[in-house]
């Protein structure tokens, strides 16, 4: 096998991405990335095929996708589910196909690498596909295109893209049609199969704690004797040409990689297109509108000014779309993006807004931003601000090891070389205001664009009720016997112990400031960067009667102006060094987020404080969001999945409980500013606020930083209590269906009451959830109902547990004629789980699960932020870090049993069916 050196091809080192990475090749042509991060005892491995939709000949669209699903099928080494495997092993593993790529990523604690190593080269040369398993595959297929059917928006972008593209792939749906899915053959599978999945036309990544040498031979063990068929040179030979032409895989990096182009194709009647938008007028909620323009390859040089374009037009509340339709009251959402590939590329912009406005003077709100900045170009201070935000944004967007090897993933298979984001960077920092003004007038011309209109014809404050059942149902499927773990056990890979992985978590350092407020510090210098994470117990339980919506807008509108700034000085302070700051309001309280450069904490802070203390909640800017909470509202109500779980809750807990209330278009009108500037004045106090900070910063600096800031937070009384009611089971299952019209496919979600974070049987439901549901592919509901019978694209079971007593909830999405029998299925799981228990195998591979899984997740600064807050919200010590994997690791089969016998109720369930039903 041979190496390259890796030259810092930045010339500021402190953006490189991939400075540290070696690129090997071995003898039967895999590529293989590697990167040390030794900051946390987790890698990721992943393996990137150099095929995907693009590469579809007609006929065949989604094949790709298809076989995508079927490599998890089990190969002629291991005939079992791959997702058994890989769930046993602790990995946050899945795939997904895309235009120019297919990619497999699993992520666990370092001492399973080798593992995956076998189990990826397993799968890359052995992987077993039949008939029946084709079958079975085809149904999941077709339910999760169903599901994406459901979704105006996915239907509109559909016929758009057509339009763009009429003779290529990108005009296709990646995950393909059901015309196509439903003719595959056994035998395209398999040649597809034999052609594309070879270790020439692959890409091993792996990025974390681990060291290279090693690992390379392990690589060159399981993978270096694979080889490559007649086909796979036939393939390659076939594509070589074209591959050169577009920047493909074969295209090395060069002096100058952004390769110049002239040759951009333009997809015929491009202009009548304009002229004559596509119209899709069919039931809905919200009015649509879309507008794409083509654009030429990722290797083009004019890239990096398209990016800083678009981030100008719609990147952030400050940027200029989003000022003229949403900040103005025409949307209720704007934005757009920009998608470079390997063979070509497109703009796309996306507005969301109430079925009354004209939609034709919202695309003229659109020209003129435009024409605007192809006239009079751009300013200083919007060009500086979307290049600050693309720099972080890219900092932060790779601060664990599984997207630092996306980057690698995407921008070897895609730009045809892992080197090209460090390129990138670089040609951002040189994009001037004249490259920006030029791109908009080249690409952005009125003959260019595609126009795309969804029109609601069907338009219902509440949904019609299908006749509901109040007794238990009367179907008998067989439920099958469980999936036996010593089954995953005989095909798992042996796992090398690594003593020394028992180094204890860190813990964050506690205090309390003069104000009250509890702030929890975790100094991490893995990343230039910090995450901010807070809580304020001021959610939706504590909403008023009949005025259902209240914390939410409140918390919607703290960013709207204080008293020394107001929303857009806010907006750009935020902007102009890429700072992520947003407020969000879930069941029992509004949670902080943010993120920024280390080096722009001191800006973040007292931004934060400053809105926390001084919100002045302006009148006009308070009805804007009133009016984008309405629309919000009816696409919510035409969601299945929303609409399911909203029915859940209103049935499982009674009226007077604070988990049935829901916003309706009545409660969000009554809202008053007064009632908001009450609410926060009563529920946004110092001594209920949590802030945890994890990054790199000096623990004291910033403690002193935050006692100055908010030293003049003050309050006086006690925080508002809130009293809970008790919750009955139904005295029988209960069965509700919601129909929303235009829906092809069925939402179902199921539960019962259930418990809250501190009760001493939570470690045990834990592992109980892992057993029934906790993963889509391992657990006994995933065997059964999504893997061996085929009746859905995904089946999950949680405990939603919080300060309170939460819920105990199963969801599935099935096509509509797949639903009784799935719902059925699960019921006589459940009935079996409760009646005969699960094994004592079951109960030591969840265990090992959740412990492996546990670290892999705490790599992640949001993940581990997020997880210090919630221990300290539910009143648990910091030490949780460290002693939840104890806590898992002690919980016995009886316990689990015992659960199981407490917590499930398969004949006390409230079942609720929406969309199409």
């Amino acid at each position: 096998m041979s190496q390259t050196p890796l030259p810092n091809t930045n010339s500021d080192s402190s953006l490189s991405l991939t400075e540290t990475v070696r690129k090997t090749l071995l003898d039967n042509g895999l590529t293989v990335l590697t990167k040390e991060v030794h900051y946390t005892p987790v890698v990721t491995v992943q393996v990137w095929y150099n095929v995907g939709s693009r590469n579809e000949p007609p006929g065949l669209n989604g094949i790709s996708h298809q076989l995508e699903h079927l490599m998890f099928k089990g190969t002629t080494n291991r005939p079992i589910q791959f997702g058994r495997l890989l769930s046993a092993l602790g990995a946050e593993s899945n795939a997904f196909t895309s235009y120019d790529q297919t990619a497999y990523y699993n992520t666990v604690k370092r001492d399973k690498l080798d593992a995956l190593l076998i189990l990826e080269a397993d799968r890359m040369q052995n992987t077993q596909i039949n008939s029946e398993q084709l079958a079975t595959e085809k149904r999941v297929v077709i339910s999760e295109l169903e599901g994406y059917e459901n979704d105006p928006e996915y239907r509109l972008d559909s016929v758009v893209m057509g339009q763009v593209f009429p003779d290529h792939a990108y005009g296709l749906p990646v995950g393909g049609t059901q015309d196509d899915v439903e003719r595959f053959t056994l035998e395209q599978i398999k040649g597809y199969y034999r052609t594309y999945y070879s270790p020439d036309n692959a890409t091993v990544i792996i990025v974390g704690d681990f060291e290279t040498d090693r690992v390379l031979n392990a690589v060159n063990q399981y993978f270096g004797t694979i080889g490559v068929s007649q086909q796979d040179l036939d393939r390659v030979g076939s594509n070589t040409a074209r591959d050169r032409g577009s920047g493909g895989v074969g295209a090395g990096l060069t002096d100058n990689l952004w390769r110049q182009t002239d040759n951009l194709t333009k997809p015929a009647l491009l202009g009548e297109a304009a002229e004559n938008p596509v119209i899709l007028q069919q039931p809905g909620s919200a009015a649509l509108v879309q507008v794409v323009y083509p654009l030429p390859d990722i290797n083009h040089p004019d890239v990096p000014a398209i990016d800083v374009m678009d981030y100008i037009l719609t990147s952030g509340r400050s940027s200029r779309i989003y000022q003229a339709l949403v900040e103005s009251g025409l949307a209720s959402d704007a934005g757009g993006y920009a998608a470079n590939f390997r063979d070509k590329g497109w703009y796309a912009l996306f507005v969301t807004t109430d079925p009354g406005e004209d939609l034709n003077a919202i695309d003229n709100v659109l020209q003129d931003a435009i024409a605007s900045l192809q006239n009079q170009g751009v300013t200083d201070a919007e060009l500086n601000r979307a290049k600050a935000q693309l720099k972080a944004g890219l900092i932060l967007e790779n601060r664990d090891v599984t997207s630092q090897g996306f980057q690698l993933g995407v921008d070897h298979t895609t730009a045809g070389d892992y080197r090209f984001i460090d390129c990138y960077l670089a040609a951002i920092a040189q994009v001037s205001s004249q490259d920006v003004q030029r791109v908009a007038q080249q690409y952005l011309t009125p003959q260019q664009r595609t126009v795309g209109l969804f029109k609601p014809t069907q338009i219902q404050d509440e949904p019609s009720r299908g006749i509901g059942s109040f007794s238990k149902t009367t179907e008998h499927f067989y439920a099958e016997s469980p999936a036996e773990p010593a089954e995953v056990a005989q095909y798992l890979p042996p796992v090398v112990s690594d003593s020394t992985l028992a180094t204890n978590q860190p813990l964050p350092e506690q205090f309390i400031l003069n104000s009250g407020i509890q702030v929890l510090l975790l100094r991490d210098r893995s990343t230039p960067t910090v995450t901010l994470n807070g809580y304020i117990p001021a959610g939706k339980v504590y909403d008023p009667p009949q005025k259902s919506g209240l914390a939410e807008l409140t918390a919607e509108n703290l960013m709207n102006g204080t008293q020394t700034q107001d929303a857009l000085i806010l907006a750009q302070r935020l902007e102009d060094r890429g700072i992520n700051l947003e407020f969000y309001t879930a069941r029992e309280g509004t949670f902080i987020s943010a993120s920024s450069l280390s080096s722009d904490l001191s800006s973040l802070i007292p931004i934060l404080s400053d809105v926390l203390q001084q919100a002045t909640f302006p009148a006009e800017q308070l009805e804007l969001s009133r009016q984008r909470a309405l629309t919000d509202l009816q696409i919510e109500l035409d969601d299945p999945a929303s609409l399911a779980q909203r029915t859940l809750a209103q049935t499982l807990y009674p009226e007077n409980h604070p988990f049935h209330s829901f916003p309706t278009s009545e409660s969000l009108s009554q809202i008053t500013r007064d009632d908001v500037v009450q609410f926060y004045q009563e529920y946004y106090r110092p001594d209920n606020t949590i802030l945890t900070l994890v990054g790199d910063f000096e623990p004291q600096q910033v403690l002193s930083l935050l006692e100055q800031e908010f030293s003049t937070w003050t309050t006086t009384g006690k925080p508002p209590q809130l009293t809970i009611p008790a919750v009955e089971l139904p005295s029988r299952v209960v069965r509700l269906n919601r129909v929303l019209p235009g829906k092809s496919q069925s939402v179902t979600f199921m539960g019962t009451d259930a418990i809250n974070r501190t009760d001493p049987r939570y470690y045990a439901a834990l592992v109980l959830n892992q057993i029934v549901g906790g993963d889509t592919l391992a657990s006994r509901l995933g065997t059964v109902i999504r893997d061996r019978l085929g009746l859905t694209y995904g089946i999950y079971s949680s405990f939603q547990t919080g300060i309170h007593d939460g819920s105990f909830v199963i969801e599935m999405q099935t096509a509509p004629e797949d639903a009784q029998g799935a719902i059925a299925n699960t019921i006589n799981l459940l009935q079996q789980i409760q009646a005969q228990g699960v094994t004592a195998t079951e109960v030591a591979t969840a265990k090992r699960s959740i412990t492996s899984q546990y670290p892999v997740t705490l790599a992640h600064p949001d993940n581990l932020a997020q997880t210090i807050l919630d221990n300290q919200v539910y009143g648990l010590t910091s030490n949780e870090l460290r002693e939840f994997v104890r806590h898992i690791e002690a919980v016995s089969l009886e316990q689990v049993n015992q659960a199981a016998k407490e917590l499930l109720h398969p004949d006390n369930l409230v079942i609720v069916t929406a969309g199409s039903v």
